[in-house]
């Protein structure tokens, strides 16, 4: 059994079930977030535009499938369990009222950086809806995991039960199955940079209230009290039992969507409440997901080009995240190359692949040359520069 491996430039030990999780994710994201600017392209169904070929729609129902509201879970989790581990880290240095300083003041900077992100370069920000979240949930960091249970399932029975409604109200009020992309390619830098400063507070409240992730962080936390990705060799049922329950409850929750618009016609209120169904059952994808990588991490030895490389864009995660949405926006926005005009559902994918697999070089040759991630490096100087 590997699950640990000593990265190169701090010379400490570190789970690859987690680092392999946060590489995996980034490219989750990446395909969840390149559809938002196909504006020339017919809306589908909710995020999705119109396939025109058996391959964009096929593409389509992978993607309900397994990525879309499945990786912001599978984040959400990451973060949950990277909260426990700095608390635990810092309470044995530093004592627990010095942790949640450190936590709290992490989680405000992550909230700037999703700001600058949102506003200046206008990618697509959950770094602001993670750093409220942390904020909120730090005190449950001292929490047995009783406690961290009973919190789950409060937070997702409040979710089952405005979610459906909310976004049944959303479509009926729309008239659509599809939410239309808002570009219309007369976008500059210049004429966009006002509305972008100014949604930067509506952001992660929009997040919090259509798109939930404090349930998935709460998962997460219960997650990190238990190892079950540093030391999952310790819980290899569990794990098992999370992965096989979980994927198969969000593959299941996803059925009622991909069927809409193709073989199955609701009225709009009814699409609503799948959609709400599947944000909701996306939260045990994002536990499925998490507990298959504890899974991979028992088994998975350091070595090899690829598991190094994604290892490497894990350790870089939050680098990546940000490189990855100014790429998006570069590419595919009229601000810019304008690629979103012109790209249908395949070629948009392809893209997304292109754009994983080349950062994913950068991450490989940083970590074969021992140079640190530059966000990673500065948000750990912003942490802990007040530690003596």
């Amino acid at each position: 059994m590997a699950e640990l491996y000593t990265d190169k430039v701090t010379q400490k030990k570190r789970a690859i079930s987690l680092d392999i999780a946060r590489g995996s994710m980034l490219f989750l994201i990446i395909l969840a977030h390149i559809p938002l600017y196909l504006y020339m392209i017919e809306p589908g169904v909710i995020t999705k535009v119109a396939g025109s070929t058996p391959i964009d729609h096929f593409l389509n129902f992978f993607m309900e499938f397994i990525v879309d509201n499945r990786a912001r879970p599978l984040f959400a989790i990451l973060f949950g369990y990277g909260l426990v581990m700095i608390y635990r880290k810092q309470c044995e240095r530093m004592g627990a009222e010095e942790a949640n300083r450190i936590i709290k003041r992490r989680c405000w900077y992550l909230i700037l950086f999703g700001a600058i992100l949102a506003g200046v370069a206008g990618g697509q920000d959950i770094l602001m809806t993670y750093g409220i979240t942390g904020l909120i949930l730090v005190s449950s960091l001292k929490k047995d995991n009783n406690k961290i249970k009973k919190y789950v399932i409060i937070s997702i029975t409040i979710c089952l039960i405005y979610i459906p409604i909310l976004w049944g109200g959303f479509l009926f009020s729309n008239q659509s199955y599809g939410l239309p992309v808002e570009l219309t390619g007369q976008e500059t830098y210049s004429n966009t940079i006002l509305d972008r400063l100014i949604t930067i507070p509506i952001i992660p409240l929009f997040t919090h209230i259509l798109f939930p992730v404090i349930p998935s962080v709460l998962m997460g936390i219960w997650f990190g009290n238990l190892n079950l990705l540093i030391k999952p060799h310790d819980h290899i049922k569990l794990l098992n039992q999370l992965t096989i329950g979980c994927l198969t409850i969000s593959l299941v929750g996803a059925i009622p969507l991909v069927l809409i618009n193709d073989v199955w016609f609701p009225s709009f209120f009814i699409a609503g409440v799948a959609y709400g169904i599947h944000i909701i059952t996306g939260f045990a994808g994002g536990i499925g997901y998490a507990a298959l990588f504890g899974l991979l991490g028992v088994g998975t030895k350091y070595r090899g080009v690829i598991v190094k490389a994604i290892t490497a864009m894990g350790k870089r995660s939050l680098t990546f995240f940000v490189i990855h949405e100014v790429l998006i926006v570069i590419l595919l926005s009229p601000i810019a190359f304008n690629l979103g005009a012109f790209l249908n559902v395949t070629t948009s994918v392809l893209l997304g692949i292109v754009i994983w697999v080349v950062t994913l070089s950068v991450a490989y040759i940083m970590d074969c040359r021992q140079i640190e991630g530059p966000l990673e490096k500065y948000m750990r100087y912003l942490t802990y520069k007040k530690q003596v």
